[in-house]
């Protein structure tokens, strides 16, 4: 039969001989012989697919030169420089966290107002002894914050005013300071508060200062309560004399004490006679 399948004359039998395409008729070559020194092409078995032309042109052609030119399409530099500034943009972003964390850290605390208080002056003589030794003179001071006890005599005018005992006594700081307190013991309260009454009484107090003057002493006059374990015991008063002096005037259930002081310790002495 013939190739078309019809009925045809018969062919000689013999070899097969596979058609020539016209590629195949184009590869067809005379043998050349081999360079010397130049690789030789690995024989590959018959049959094999590598041994077709196919593959032939495949293992020779597929490689690129060495030196060929790139490719047109994205630079191959451009990604690792992306990848770099990636990691430096990082990097900054850490480095401003832990520098912020660290100023919050370092930051000095905010300033706490605080309260100094001043130790109290303290006598630079020592006190003298005082000749009276009844239990109301023993619990009168010897000092009271810079100045010591100097003198101390019976006060015969607050005797002959109905108290029971009463005393004059001078407080010395060792140089031109000098206090003088007279101090006294009733019968009952309400006689020690009636001759305090008399004493305040007594006292002018100085005109009001000059409001455009500079205040150079405590706010005067003061009054108020005495107290003793929670509990009033009488009354004070603290006015300026006028003359660079303050005088404080109290009382303290039978006793009364009248201080007077350099203006600018009057207060500060009253506070600190422990009775």
């Amino acid at each position: 039969m013939s190739d078309t399948g019809r009925p045809g004359p018969e062919r000689p039998a013999g070899p097969p001989v596979p058609p020539i395409s016209n590629w195949q008729a184009a590869q067809r070559q005379p043998p050349t012989a081999p360079v010397p020194g130049a690789p030789a092409f690995p024989s590959t078995p018959a049959g094999s697919a590598a041994g077709t032309p196919a593959a032939f042109a495949a293992q020779t052609f597929d490689r690129e030169p060495e030196n060929a030119p790139a490719a047109t399409g994205r630079p191959r530099w451009l990604i690792p420089a992306i990848v770099g500034v990636v990691v430096l943009v990082a990097a900054a972003i850490v480095l401003g966290i832990v520098l912020s964390s660290n100023d919050d850290t370092d930051a000095a605390p905010p300033a706490v107002a605080t309260t100094i208080l001043l130790p109290s002056p303290t006598p630079t003589i020592e006190p003298v002894a005082r000749p009276a030794t009844t239990a109301f003179a023993v619990a009168l001071p010897t000092t009271v914050l810079q100045y010591a006890l100097a003198t101390s005599v019976p006060d015969a005018e607050w005797q002959a005013a109905g108290a029971l005992e009463a005393y004059t006594e001078t407080y010395s700081d060792g140089g031109s300071g000098t206090v003088t307190v007279r101090s006294g013991q009733w019968e009952t309260p309400a006689e020690a508060t009636a001759f305090a009454a008399g004493l305040v009484g007594a006292v002018a107090p100085a005109p009001a200062p000059d409001p455009s003057a500079s205040p150079t002493g405590p706010t005067l006059p003061q009054n108020g309560d005495v107290t003793a374990g929670g509990a009033v015991a009488g009354t004070y008063s603290i006015v300026d004399a006028g003359d660079g002096t303050g005088v404080a005037v109290w009382t303290n259930g039978t006793t009364v004490f009248r201080a007077t002081a350099p203006l600018t310790d009057i207060v500060d002495l009253y506070n600190a006679f422990p009775l």
